[in-house]
């Protein structure tokens, strides 16, 4: 085993947080740190993903499940009762995204601020609380306030884990738990639909209807589960408790010789401002718009789609799992052969054209019958889906220094949830029941992520190269000055 001089964790924060990077002495005398064997790194990734991946998967699954459930709620009833015409639904759908991009970088900065031990469990309670306050709107206007306020409280969730993740494990190991915790979207779309088909029966119960029992419900476990999160999710590495010193040196080790010459830790506002003039930030960006459009406007109205087939309420509330159980299944293979690979823009352009192909099935096999639709849907919702984790990944892979890729990545994440509040006007009332203008914009867009992540890998591998034949002069030059992050010379990205 190698032995090498690295810092080692100091038991006062604001002490690591400045020195990390750089030799620290330890109780009065600087540490050996011994290279891990492949035994002991094995179980102490097994102790990491039990305590961290599974945890967040079922966080994510409450807050998708909560985000997407007004549509499942159009279907028992919320549209009729309370006299919502068509454009007002809509725009019930996309002003939550209106929230959710608002909050999405302050969230981000609390975050790394009080810790997301502390900080999740408070957005928790907040959007539980609102979800479940949605059973007792009487008009459009509360609707549209409601959808809003639960918009801003979801906010710190999905780019805080995507965030938290990437500052556990290393580049090469991030797509398949971004993965893991992705795939619990997929899981919410299918147990969403078998849940509100069963809470449809509970109509006319303690005077409620089944739309108001469907928000009720669906608010318990995440108001719950907030207090488990507490004592279960762990802080950032450096203060995590559940880890040992010797732990916590190996995951510290790892993630600097991960990072490269990228080992910014601290708070910066030059790296603030940085995210803001890197045209790569906004090349991620323009990926995950073309790709959160379709996914959002597809799961907000998947059980709509299905029941314009020809099935009924309840057919079509039950028929909207298996489209999400088969693209969680392909999701998961797709990120662990992206991250054996160590590539990401293919594992976001293949899935992306069987998006496109099932996009085009659904338009041209409208008149063929249900079963030949439900195919279709199948398809689309599998390439929909199963692109996403690399695409998560691909940013926080490629986007260095703490403060960097914490505000790049709410960020991005806020540009692609411009496609949500997009997506809640794709499928118009007027273009039911086979909705192929919905479809057709789409297919559009899945054509757009699938072109841009094939010019971006070109790009980057091209910046790669430069890299690599630069001269010593030229090195030289790009490497001085500080706080480069990712623009560090010796700094490689992953295409």
């Amino acid at each position: 085993m190698s032995i090498e001089k690295i810092e080692t964790t100091e038991v006062h924060t604001e002490k690591f947080e400045s020195s990390w990077g750089k030799d620290v002495e330890y109780n009065g005398e600087t540490v050996d740190f011994v290279e891990p064997d492949a035994k002991e790194m094995r179980k102490l990734l097994w102790k990491l993903d039990l305590r961290i991946v599974p945890w967040l998967g079922v966080l994510y699954l409450c807050s998708f499940l909560d985000r997407v459930n007004i549509g499942n709620a159009k279907l028992a009833g919320l549209q009729a009762d309370l006299k919502v015409s068509d454009d007002v639904y809509n725009w019930a759908l996309s002003i939550f995204f209106i929230g959710y991009i608002i909050f999405e970088i302050p969230s981000n900065m609390m975050m790394k601020k009080i810790g997301p031990n502390r900080w999740i469990p408070l957005v928790m309670i907040a959007w539980g609380v609102t979800m479940a306050c949605m059973a007792a709107i009487t008009n459009s206007a509360g609707l549209l306030a409601s959808r809003f306020f639960l918009g801003i409280t979801e906010a710190g969730l999905f780019p805080g884990a995507i965030y938290y993740l990437s500052l556990w494990f290393t580049r090469q190991e991030q797509a398949t738990r971004v993965s893991i915790f992705f795939s619990c979207a997929t899981v919410a779309g299918a147990f969403g639909g078998v849940l509100a088909y069963g809470i449809m029966q509970m109509n006319g119960l303690q005077g409620l209807t089944g739309w108001q029992w469907i928000f009720i419900i669906e608010a318990l476990p995440t108001i719950l589960l907030s207090v488990a999160t507490y004592f279960i999710l762990p802080d950032l590495p450096h203060r995590a408790k559940f880890i040992n010193e010797r732990e916590r040196a190996i995951v510290l080790h790892r993630l600097k010789k991960d990072a490269g010459p990228s080992t910014e830790t601290h708070f910066s506002w030059k790296q603030f401002f940085a995210v803001f003039v890197d045209w790569k930030v906004y090349m991620h960006s323009l990926i995950y718009i073309c790709g959160a459009t379709p996914l959002y406007s597809l799961s907000l109205f998947l059980p709509s789609i299905i029941k314009g087939m020809g099935y009924t309420d309840l057919a079509a509330q039950a028929m909207s799992a298996p489209p999400y159980a088969i693209a969680c299944f392909f999701t998961v293979m797709i990120a662990l052969h992206a991250d054996k690979k160590r590539e990401r823009g293919l594992h976001i352009a293949v899935p992306a054209f069987v998006g496109m192909i099932g996009y085009l099935l659904l338009v041209v096999l409208k008149d063929r019958g249900p079963v030949a639709m439900y195919i279709a849907a199948v398809i689309t919702t599998t390439g929909v889906f199963s692109h996403i984790p690399s695409m998560l990944s691909w940013f926080t892979n490629n986007i260095g220094g703490h403060t960097k890729r914490g505000v790049a990545s709410a960020f991005i994440i806020s540009i692609g949830n411009v496609g949500g509040a997009i997506g809640g006007q794709v499928y118009r009332a007027d273009d039911a029941p086979y909705y192929s203008r919905g479809h057709e914009i789409c297919l559009g867009l899945m054509c757009g992520a699938w072109v841009c992540s094939l010019l971006f890998k070109f790009l980057l591998e091209r910046e790669n190269k430069r890299r690599d034949n630069l001269t010593p002069e030229q090195h030289a030059k790009e490497a001085s000055g500080e706080e480069l992050c990712d623009l560090h010379p010796d700094f490689r990205y992953i295409s």
